[in-house]
């Protein structure tokens, strides 16, 4: 499959279900709390998605039940939700997809439950940090690699682990778009990034080692050492000096150095 480039009414259709799965996210997170179970966390998900005339983008892709992935403490990634309520020290991230008009959007945040630990807070400030590393990484005429490279220097540089089993993607018209996005690797390799080509960016970061396995579930992937897992993603369009970050709200631009 070949990497799209979008035009700037596609995009703005992209920034516009990106800006939807933002809002919801928002709203989210706030509902963290003890006590809370992550199917309530995906009830109210489902019910903004459709009151805004949109569809969750997970529900059912693959045969997945729900409208978020919450993966919690050791979970990696695809946790579905359950009746386990949180309790304080845990951190769930939420990752969420939405088409709306044709168009998909796709973030993802991880989030405290009550009170953390700082070796846990450190954890989520650098996963998130290694995120916007990537992102400003990427412009036109740099390298697919180059996000990569820049979210695992910073992710080691700071004696965390880069998850490699799972990784971002293109993402327009269909959830998963080529190109793939690695969060590791060498700088300069891979496919030139273009304006126009539109890309969910996502590292998954573990507390210990790097490897993870998959439950028996088929979808729910944990740290094989038992230890914690953080995930942030935001979808970014390149575009002609830098990139347009369409997850963050209320934001238009943020321009690569």
């Amino acid at each position: 499959m070949s990497i799209v480039c979008r035009s700037q009414a596609e995009i703005d259709k992209l920034r516009r279900a990106n800006q939807l799965v933002a809002d919801v996210l928002s709203e989210l997170r706030t509902m963290v709390a003890p006590g809370v179970t992550t199917q309530d966390i995906d009830r109210v998900a489902e019910a903004r998605v459709r009151e805004a005339g949109a569809k969750p983008a997970f529900k059912g892709y693959h045969g997945y039940p729900a409208t978020v992935c919450t993966s919690i403490n050791e979970q990696v990634v695809h946790g579905i939700p359950s009746s386990r309520p949180l309790v304080t020290g845990d951190i769930v991230s939420i990752d969420m997809g939405a088409v709306l008009d044709g168009y998909y959007g796709d973030c993802a945040v991880t989030v405290p439950v009550g009170q953390i630990t700082a070796e846990t807070a450190e954890l989520l400030r650098v996963t998130e940090e290694s995120l916007f590393r990537g992102i400003d990484a990427v412009k036109p005429g740099a390298r697919v690699s180059d996000i990569g490279a820049a979210v695992q220097q910073h992710v080691e540089a700071n004696g965390f682990s880069v998850v490699r089993e799972f990784v971002g993607h293109g993402i327009g018209t269909s959830l998963h778009e080529e190109p793939q996005i690695p969060n590791y690797g060498t700088a300069g390799r891979g496919s030139r990034l273009a304006e126009g080509m539109v890309l969910a960016i996502e590292p998954m970061v573990n507390a210990g080692k790097a490897a993870v396995k998959v439950l028996s579930d088929g979808w729910t992937a944990v740290t094989k050492d038992g230890s914690l897992s953080a995930h942030f993603e935001h979808t970014v369009a390149v575009t002609e000096t830098g990139c347009r970050v369409l997850t963050l709200r209320d934001q238009v631009v943020a321009e690569a150095v």
